[in-house]
């Protein structure tokens, strides 16, 4: 069996694509999935946020007056 995934900005297309889709010759079922990605993120929960405020809470992090300051400190000539 196959699978096709439309992407559907428009949510009030929805039923009728998923209508149109139904009259088709030989598809089988219409299943519609709402993505939740962009609500449900959350960067606090990340791996790399965890880490970073791990990084903060024991003190290492490094901070520099300006970013000349900062290339100077790592011997890099601009």
């Amino acid at each position: 069996m196959a699978t096709i995934i439309l992407h559907v900005p428009d949510e009030s297309l929805v039923s009728k694509i998923k209508s149109a889709c139904k009259m088709l010759v030989g598809v089988a079922s219409v299943k519609v999935h709402k993505s939740t990605k962009e609500k449900d993120y959350d960067i606090t929960k990340t791996a790399g946020y965890r880490e970073a405020m791990d990084d903060v809470k024991n003190g290492r992090v490094t901070t520099y007056d300006s970013v000349d300051d900062m290339f100077k400190k790592l011997g890099i000539n601009v």
